[in-house]
């Protein structure tokens, strides 16, 4: 089935190539440099390259609405295809292009430069959400504005154990059954997994098998047949929309009896466009409001949508810009504080911006935003949605530090 999502050829090659060479917006010496890295070629571009694009369109926002105190930010922008060596050589370049930030992408990249960041005192604020990212006594320089993977897998799987599991018929008699569906080579897709079958285990799950589908799969069928001899009640998806819209199709084209929850790059707009009846009731975890809701600062994700990409129908454009506008409100914000305190550098963005947010709010439907010394967690809460007539609709606010106080303080920390 083919994607009814699908970007001119056109657009394509003129977002690939503003990437290939950087897009500098402006060319005065007061300028603050900070490097970008996207994949709108590779593995993950189904979620990429509208990221992409919120990306440079949050970043003129930014421009226009007064820099860095009055210092423009001159963004390097560039497609690494999902490619951890390229993503390596992109660093070395921004290092030598003299930015002191870094918007990244994929978690096999960003875990790879880690100990590279920790050392160079980098902020390197990625669109991975692994939970390894989040204990600063390891990886004090990677921060994002968003919900980790882990935190969210938590939350899903416990929010269907709170709102389905009573109402089936074998509630009761035994013990409810959840395999896990993803890519096994990709560190983004297994990043949650020691956490979710963790939280299967303290609910009572009877845990399955594994099933490896891959990134870029337009079939699955074995492995939802795999699914049905286990006799799965549950399926979390690890994988991003693309693939989990083809196993969420065959699984329905099987009759697999099971529900489907899914990891936030695997949960958008895209996914009941691709899958139609099959994406009824999934549920997902999603780590802001979608796309033009009615929410603080949404008009402007809109407007600069409209503004610098009208090739791009609204209509078709995915919460994965909304994340982008996070991370990048994030980074201003510290970014200001750091520069107000006389050290916009890698250590000031980090101790006198980030770690002195208590609370921050960027609106876009992200939780109030807290960084510590200690803890780079923003929440402990975890809104659940499930596909209801193709639109989101909340099932459940899942409150993990409030039901597990003891295990959020002293176990989950960073796994």
């Amino acid at each position: 089935m083919k994607a009814k999502y699908i970007w001119s050829k056109r657009l394509i090659l003129f977002v690939v190539a503003l990437m290939a060479f950087g897009i500098p917006f402006s060319a005065t010496a007061a300028m603050i440099r900070v490097g970008a890295l996207n994949d709108t070629t590779g593995a993950t571009s189904d979620v990429g390259k509208d990221y992409a694009l919120g990306i440079a369109e949050a970043i003129r926002y930014v421009n226009d609405n007064g820099g860095i105190n009055g210092k423009k930010i001159k963004l390097y922008q560039f497609d690494y295809g999902y490619r951890i060596p390229e993503a390596l050589t992109k660093y070395k370049l921004f290092k030598r292009l003299k930015c002191i930030a870094v918007l990244g992408w994929g978690t096999g990249d960003t875990e790879a430069l880690s100990p590279t960041i920790t050392k160079d005192k980098m902020p390197y604020v990625s669109a991975s959400y692994s939970a390894h990212l989040t204990d600063p006594r390891k990886t004090p320089y990677n921060l994002f504005a968003a919900v980790d993977y882990s935190t969210n897998a938590r939350a899903a799987i416990t929010a269907w154990y709170d709102k389905r599991w009573p109402k089936h018929k074998d509630y009761g008699k035994r013990k409810p059954r959840f395999v896990c569906s993803y890519h096994f080579a990709h560190p983004y897709c297994s990043a949650p997994i020691k956490a979710i079958k963790d939280q299967a285990k303290i609910l009572g799950f009877e845990i399955g098998p594994d099933q490896n589908v891959a990134l870029t799969a337009i079939d699955a069928k074995s492995q939802v047949l795999a699914m049905k001899d286990f006799g799965a009640d549950l399926v979390w998806h690890g994988n991003t929309t693309m693939s989990v819209s083809a196993t969420v199709r065959d699984a329905y084209a099987l009759g697999l009896d099971a529900d489907h929850i899914v990891n936030n790059w695997g949960f958008d707009e895209n996914l009941p466009r691709l899958a139609g009846k099959a994406a009824e009731g999934v549920m997902g975890a999603a780590v802001c409001e979608f796309f033009g809701n009615d929410v603080p600062n949404m008009d402007k994700v809109v407007e600069y949508a409209k503004k610098y990409n009208p090739g791009v129908p609204l209509e078709k454009r995915l919460i994965r810009t909304v994340q982008a506008w996070a991370n990048v409100l994030a980074l201003w914000e510290a970014m200001k504080r750091a520069d107000k305190a006389g050290a916009l550098n890698g250590e000031g963005i980090l101790k006198k911006g980030f770690e002195t947010f208590r609370g921050f709010d960027i609106g876009l439907g992200v939780p109030p935003l807290t960084y510590t010394s200690t803890d780079h967690r923003i929440s402990g809460k975890v809104p659940i949605y499930e596909v209801k007539g193709g639109k989101f609709k909340v099932v459940e606010i899942v409150d993990l530090k409030g039901r597990w106080p003891d295990k959020w303080e002293k176990e989950w920390l960073g796994w």
